[in-house]
């Protein structure tokens, strides 16, 4: 049994990994952590996550000293802030215990890009090279072999999926950007209260025009510029995102749609569909749905996944499924 522990338990995402560990046959829940400052500190996860009640009743501990919970655990999760987690991986990684951090810390290989979208600088340039990216579809092989993952951020999860099969197969026409058009839940923005994210207050609005993290992330991992505007939705999870792109001339619909089935015929957690995705679909579950539709030289590309679960946790659990060698929706399904 594997002995894990989760940083940041007490947010969303922290408490859809803590019921993931619960239910693995292979992992043993060491400890649930939040930073030492935290109201949540010294509370039951049931008290501050009804739906936890009767499953996982554990403390909720303040991170005092990360070298004491490492050396008690094999495995860690980090659902914490970007700057925090860019300070506590490297201290878990050199205990040897393997990482998986769900923030954007380690995601972009560019010391440039964390001062210009995070708000610092990079000072751990040896694991930032050595990290590989958690986009659990693509990076299968790397994931195996790797000791810190940096798990895809939810909206470049959703666009990514949609957009490889096509640049992989030399389909698309790059000189045309992909326009990437999402909407996420107001889950995305985490569980600390703000005006911006009260639910009385959302109303469907763009947000981070040119400007959001998300589309160098993107851009990077694709190779392929990409204009992306994310949106705030009135709902609680899940993320749908519509995407347009030019196809290469003479590309048929039948190349597309073999593009889509080669890439993902043996995924389990991505669904090609007929009709065009909806978040009903896959609120709650792991997968990523997909369709599409084609016509003349243009393509439009729908993507729906759950933002905390295919977006953040159920992809970090997807990852360590792979790093180990277990079946990959275990825990998931």
């Amino acid at each position: 049994m594997l002995k894990t522990a989760i940083i940041g338990a007490s947010g969303y995402t922290g408490a859809e990994l803590a019921l993931m560990v619960e239910k693995h046959p292979q992992l043993k829940l060491a400890g649930l952590y939040v930073s030492a400052n935290s109201l949540d500190a010294g509370k039951s996860m049931a008290e501050l996550h009804g739906k936890l009640a009767g499953l996982i009743d554990m403390e909720i501990e303040p991170l005092v000293d990360p070298l004491v919970v490492a050396s008690q655990c094999d495995v860690v999760f980090l659902a914490t802030a970007h700057e925090v987690s860019h300070d506590l991986a490297p201290i878990f990684l050199a205990q040897d215990c393997q990482v998986f951090d769900l923030s954007g810390a380690f995601r972009v290989k560019s010391e440039d890009f964390y001062p210009n979208y995070y708000g610092f600088e990079h000072q751990h340039r040896e694991w930032l090279d050595k990290a590989v990216y958690g986009l659990a579809e693509w990076n299968r092989e790397a994931i195996q072999h790797s000791s810190l993952i940096a798990v895809a951020g939810c909206y470049p999860t959703a666009a990514q999926l949609a957009i490889k099969p096509l640049i992989n197969a030399n389909l698309l026409d790059t000189e045309q950007w992909p326009v990437i058009n999402a909407t996420s839940g107001v889950t995305g923005a985490g569980r600390k209260a703000t005006l911006t994210n009260s639910f009385c207050e959302v109303s469907l609005q763009p947000y981070g025009v040119f400007t959001h993290r998300h589309q160098p992330e993107i851009a990077t991992h694709l190779g392929c510029e990409v204009i992306f505007t994310p949106h705030l939705g009135n709902f609680k999870r899940g993320i749908l995102a519509t995407i347009t792109m030019k196809l290469a001339a003479g590309v048929t619909a039948q190349q597309v749609d073999e593009a889509f089935t080669q890439a993902y015929a043996d995924q389990p957690a991505v669904r090609l569909k007929s009709s065009l995705p909806s978040i009903k679909d896959v609120e709650f579950t792991p997968f990523c749905d997909l369709g599409w539709r084609v016509q003349g030289e243009h393509i439009i590309v729908v993507s729906a996944i759950d933002n905390l679960l295919k977006g953040a946790s159920s992809q970090a659990m997807q990852c360590l499924n792979i790093h180990y060698g277990f079946s990959e929706l275990t825990a998931l399904v």
